[in-house]
């Protein structure tokens, strides 16, 4: 997690929501300071930690929480995630951006642990895509982190993935990679999405690091896997469903990237109960961070 980029994120999303100020906190809260419980409404597992703690902080440094839970944590119904105290205008602005945020990452990771128990195999990892909520992207790979999965790359920008449009534009698997290597030299990793044996074995040949299965049924890919050298990672993707992971263990593969764990989860029920307090802000001291 880069915290510097969470602020940052943060900041923009509090300033989308909250504009030029609270109207409603605002006008009713005036020094008064409460006490709040972040609770699990459902089953599942937590993400968002950094996003509880860094967010209220940002927008009064007078808010202090305790946090129950910690990224990876199982959540049962009725849990309290986290205990704040401080402001109360500063709680309740702050309440839906952080209540929709952890919500969704949290919804993530319980997707993500989902996966993992289907598949049931130690041996492959469950990896995610770039299908992610824009401007969300590294908070959703840590999620998927914390439900148990791997992250793949984070963007265009940190490894080469040669897709089928590159191929075709480029002419060849062969060429594609050549061009690719010249430009990104040694420490970049090559990975080629291929779909028939054909492609494979041009692919092996062409150095590829990384070699990708795509649409490819769990015969095809335990096919495929036998013909890949040891030191060439192998990865399958494209079509795989929650209801069809249980096919691919034992495959040998040695990950499954998969868009679902992020485009279409169901964001986990959380709230935030609130209790007011007689205390002005400055009486309230004996809630450690």
């Amino acid at each position: 997690m880069n915290h510097l980029q969470l602020k940052k994120m943060l900041n923009r999303f509090f300033l989308e929501d909250i504009g030029m100020g609270d109207l409603t906190s605002q006008s009713i809260f005036g020094e008064q300071s409460c006490e709040a419980k972040i609770v699990a409404k459902s089953d599942g597992i937590f993400a968002g930690a950094a996003v509880i703690k860094e967010g209220f902080m940002l927008l009064d440094e007078d808010v202090q929480t305790h946090l129950h839970k910690t990224d990876g944590d199982i959540l049962q119904k009725g849990e309290v995630i986290a205990a704040l105290r401080g402001p109360a205008a500063a709680l309740l602005s702050g309440e839906r951006v952080i209540l929709n945020l952890i919500q969704r990452l949290s919804g993530i990771a319980t997707m993500t642990g989902e996966a993992v128990r289907r598949l049931d195999d130690e041996q492959i990892e469950i990896c995610d895509t770039r299908k992610t909520t824009p401007g969300l992207r590294m908070l959703e790979k840590c999620a998927v982190k914390a439900g148990g999965g791997s992250n793949h790359r984070f963007g265009l920008y940190d490894g080469i993935m040669i897709k089928d449009n590159h191929i075709a534009a480029c002419g060849s698997i062969t060429e594609a990679c050549q061009k690719a290597r010249r430009a990104a030299g040694h420490m970049v990793k090559i990975e080629v999405e291929i779909e028939t044996e054909e492609q494979l074995r041009e692919a092996i040949d062409a150095g590829a690091d990384v070699i990708m299965f795509d649409n490819c049924l769990p015969e095809t890919v335990r096919h495929f896997v036998t013909l890949t050298p040891d030191h060439i990672k192998t990865e399958a993707s494209g079509g795989i469903t929650l209801e069809t992971l249980a096919a691919f263990k034992g495959t040998g593969v040695d990950y499954l990237s998969l868009g679902f764990l992020t485009h279409s989860v169901k964001s986990l029920d959380i709230s935030m109960d609130v209790t007011l307090s007689n205390e002005s802000v400055e009486e309230c001291h004996d809630v450690n961070s």
